[in-house]
């Protein structure tokens, strides 16, 4: 199969680099592959051409490091038929590299990604096998249980939220009241936020209020729950994904479109603090973790962890077996214990498809998260991971070699800038 390529795509979790240790380590194990390379900047840096050797990148460093080591990007490919040309340019690359087989690691995007190249490689007989390698901290992605990067966040989450109740107990006051909100991501989809009712051990344990897409939010319901809470204990915490929405369908805050007209979301969690506070007279914080949410390798999931490696090792083993267009996806065989496996999914089939939180997982009111959700997310937080350190702060690898020398002109065509800017 001469040589395998591994991208990175979309947003960034603690444990993609472990993927790609998985990848790296399983491919160059198995003694079938010339050349074990990465794509700079995902998509884009494999457009440019700007590729790195994997050869003798210290693994265990690189699986403890958060981030996207090799980088990502925001990229879709549009129809072939749209842009020929952009395609062209692809497998020459492909072909001047002698890929066989092309390993991408990302989202439902990225899985798109892996589904458009497998698609064009047969009907232009080039011989490669995609295999799509997941992961969101999103948790998001059809026909996988769950998504690696998803156990880390749900982990970091909870456990800020437990330590924040901490810290308003000690400061608790029935006089004027204290309100809590803390936001997290979740533009459609509540996973995140609903990881952090695993903070809520016993009767009154913070959060009191979880608030997710999938469950529209009533004000008068939750300000009576917000105000019972606050004259029971002094404080309420309340958790806020994004992407919340009002019963008619609005967001409830969004703010600026970014240079494609997407909408970027944030400050929901301001909102929903300055409305209860005002409304019931008591102070009120918001926090919002933001990119610390997916970038917390200091506290990973070992579970996570395991299954990162796992999806990458994975998808070496269907390349190598040429189960081309598929997912390694994560497949859960019992609860308690909790078991999985990995198994290979039609990556076209799942492609851009986003799975919310199941109707059962929602408490009857809207909000907070039922015993089922719960039951679901406590298994893959599980465990701690020793963390390598020096003078007191996690080291981390970084990746330091040159691109390999071109072996083609430097790409001329569909969005040139772009790409030439972001995968050099």
């Amino acid at each position: 199969m001469h040589n395998l390529l591994y991208a990175q795509g979309g947003g960034m979790t603690a444990v993609i680099n472990a993927s790609a240790a998985g990848v790296i380590e399983a491919a160059t194990a198995s003694g079938r592959f010339d050349a074990v390379l990465a794509a700079r900047r995902g998509i884009v840096g494999l457009l440019a051409e700007s590729l790195v050797d994997c050869a003798g990148i210290d693994l265990t460093r690189l699986a403890a490091t958060p981030g996207g080591v090799f980088g990502s990007c925001r990229f879709s490919l549009p129809p072939e038929a749209a842009q020929p040309a952009l395609y062209d340019r692809l497998f020459d690359v492909l072909a001047a590299h002698q890929i066989g087989a092309f390993l991408y690691n990302g989202g439902n995007g990225s899985l798109e990604v892996t589904a458009q190249l497998s698609q064009a490689a047969r009907r232009r007989g080039y011989p490669l096998v995609c295999v799509g390698v997941p992961k969101t901290i999103d948790n998001d992605i059809e026909g996988s249980d769950c998504c690696p990067g998803y156990g880390s966040a749900a982990k970091y989450l909870a456990t800020s939220m437990m330590e924040s109740g901490c810290d308003l107990a000690a400061m608790a006051s029935h006089t004027t009241g204290r309100v809590f909100v803390m936001e997290v991501m979740g533009r459609n989809v509540g996973w995140l936020a609903a990881a952090t009712a695993l903070a809520a051990r016993e009767a009154d344990d913070v959060p009191h209020i979880v608030l997710v897409p999938e469950a529209p939010v009533d004000e008068g319901t939750l300000l009576a729950r917000a105000d019972a809470v606050i004259s029971r204990l002094g404080y309420c915490a309340i958790t806020v994904a994004e992407g919340i929405r009002h019963v008619d369908g609005s967001l409830v805050r969004a703010s600026t479109k970014d240079p494609m007209g997407h909408i970027r979301l944030g400050g929901a969690g301001q909102v929903v603090a300055e409305w209860v506070g005002e409304s019931l007279g008591c102070h009120h914080h918001y926090a919002s973790p933001d990119y610390l949410q997916r970038a917390a390798h200091h506290w990973v999931s070992a579970t996570d962890h395991a299954q990162a490696l796992a999806v990458g090792r994975a998808a070496v083993a269907f390349a190598l077996n040429g189960q081309d267009g598929v997912v390694a996806a994560i497949r859960r065989l019992r609860n308690d214990p909790y078991t999985w496996d990995i198994v290979a999914v039609d990556a076209a089939a799942v492609a851009n498809l986003e799975r919310r939180l199941p109707h059962e997982f929602l408490a009857a009111d809207g909000l907070g998260i039922s015993t089922a959700g719960r039951d679901y997310i406590a298994p893959l937080i599980v465990g701690e991971l020793p963390i390598m350190t020096a003078g007191g702060l996690p080291v981390h690898y970084r990746l330091d070699r040159a691109t390999l020398p071109r072996r083609l002109p430097l790409y001329r065509g569909w969005a040139e800038e772009r790409i030439n800017a972001r995968g050099d």
